[in-house]
């Protein structure tokens, strides 16, 4: 009876630490999810920044902005959807704005504490510091801030998958290979 009770006490521990293991293992999965989607945010940012017409460039007013920009006849999408904040669940990003408005930077509202504290890339080196997953700020390159993601690392210019700065204005921003040129359209 008493070997029984040892036993149980055992698998209790040993069941404990498999699920310690298993939560630290999902909580790795949704720090990585959430680097790759505030690098899809900087991005989206960056392009509807960079994509403004005339003189005066700005950021979005609202996230759906970037899915469907209202500026052109036609459709743009700096972003395919706003996306799901994995550490909450929920469709809502923090936001940080510009002093007309615009939106700069996002980030989480989840209040825990990152387990991940090193091996950011350098665009990324501000969120080492963080307390909370609040203050890792997705920014597009071009903002200056402590923390701005997207941006490319080494020094590049450009980011693989997007065109090179020389690229013609139709294939900027669609997401083909450098140095694609559409093919031209047929004469009668």
């Amino acid at each position: 009876m008493l070997a029984l009770l040892f036993l149980l006490a055992g698998l209790g521990t040993g069941m404990a630490a498999l699920g310690k293991v298993w939560s630290t293992a999902v909580q790795r999965e949704k720090e990585a999810e959430l680097l790759f989607i505030g690098a899809q945010f900087s991005r989206a940012l960056e392009s509807y920044h960079r994509l403004s017409p005339g003189p005066e460039k700005s950021y979005p007013q609202t996230l759906e902005a970037l899915v469907l920009d209202p500026r052109f006849p036609n459709t743009v999408r700096h972003l395919r959807r706003i996306y799901t904040d994995p550490m909450t669940g929920a469709p809502e990003w923090g936001l940080i704005r510009d002093a007309q408005g615009g939106i700069i930077g996002v980030h989480s509202l989840s209040g825990g504490v990152p387990l991940k504290v090193s091996g950011f890339t350098p665009s990324q080196e501000g969120f080492a510091e963080a307390a909370s997953y609040r203050d890792w700020i997705f920014r597009p390159r071009s903002e200056p801030g402590p923390a701005p993601a997207g941006a490319s690392e080494g020094g590049q210019t450009e980011r693989p998958g997007e065109p090179s700065p020389g690229a013609s204005a139709e294939t900027k921003g669609l997401g083909l290979p450098s140095g694609f040129s559409p093919p031209a359209p047929p004469t009668r």
